[in-house]
């Protein structure tokens, strides 16, 4: 894996609160990201249990109290400012990219973190396992699956899946690795032909970049913390915020915490 641009989740978290956009895989080694969602207090408790009904996309590692911008997975932070970029959304539809959301803020916000596959990837590399995204300098390739969720009151949509290609002799290390890691996504949802998920074509991903295999990589899918940006958008509840894919939240834990062996 290369090396990371800056060593420690708090250089990460002030590259980008002074304006750097970059995707935070291969950032902070060591230290556990996690995807966002903010929704107003009337959606929360639907959000909380869309989450608990669907732990494989969506594993909760914080809920704040609402308005709060702090968590203590890294209690100098604030949740406006210290992401690469952030999703505004209205009534289900994208209203702004910024890279803080200071100015869109509201007292009725409830933030949800979520666990991150590029936890693991650092217990993959370590275990020899390629990741050709960021070999090739990528964002991860994310899509857009078949398989519903399972639906929390008015929350509903489909599972979204990250992708890493994983030459044949590695995959039982990035099976058995990613297992080890079930709050940040664990194990592999499916792996070989993406049709499975309903996903026609790999090199068209719904969110990140396309990323080129090797002529014998497998496919491998995990479950994805976009999922509940993809329910935002089937929903349509009337506010929301959310990190940009990609662009995590990276928090002072550090991965072992969430090892289970």
């Amino acid at each position: 894996m290369n090396a990371p641009v800056s060593h420690g989740a708090k250089e990460a978290r002030a590259a980008f609160r002074s304006g750097e956009r970059s995707p935070t895989a291969g950032r902070a080694a060591g230290f556990t990201q996690a995807n966002l969602i903010s929704v107003p207090a009337d959606w929360a408790y639907e959000m909380l249990l869309f989450c608990q009904r669907n732990p494989k996309p969506c594993p909760v590692l914080d809920v704040t109290d609402a308005g709060a911008w702090t968590t203590p997975l890294a209690p100098d932070a604030d949740l406006r400012t210290d992401l690469p970029l952030y999703r505004v959304w209205e009534h289900g539809e994208l209203a702004d990219e910024p890279t803080d959301v200071v100015g869109r803020w509201r007292e009725d916000l409830v933030t949800f973190l979520l666990g991150c596959s590029f936890t693991f990837e650092w217990a993959l590399a370590a275990a020899g396992v390629p990741l050709r995204h960021i070999e090739q300098g990528r964002n991860v390739p994310m899509y857009v699956t078949t398989r519903p969720c399972r639906p929390a009151g008015r929350l509903h949509g489909p599972l979204v899946v990250s992708m890493r290609p994983v030459p044949p002799r590695h995959l039982a290390d990035a099976i058995r690795e990613s297992a080890l890691m079930p709050a940040v996504h664990g194990s592999p949802v499916h792996c070989g032909h993406p049709g499975g998920l309903g996903v026609e074509d790999l090199s068209h991903p719904d969110f990140g970049d396309p990323v080129a295999a090797e002529p014998d990589d497998i496919p491998v899918f995990w479950a994805c913390g976009v999922t509940p940006q993809a329910a935002v958008m089937a929903s349509r509840p009337p506010f929301a915020i959310t990190h940009a894919p990609g662009r995590m939240f990276v928090t002072d834990a550090r991965d072992d915490q969430y090892r289970v062996a």
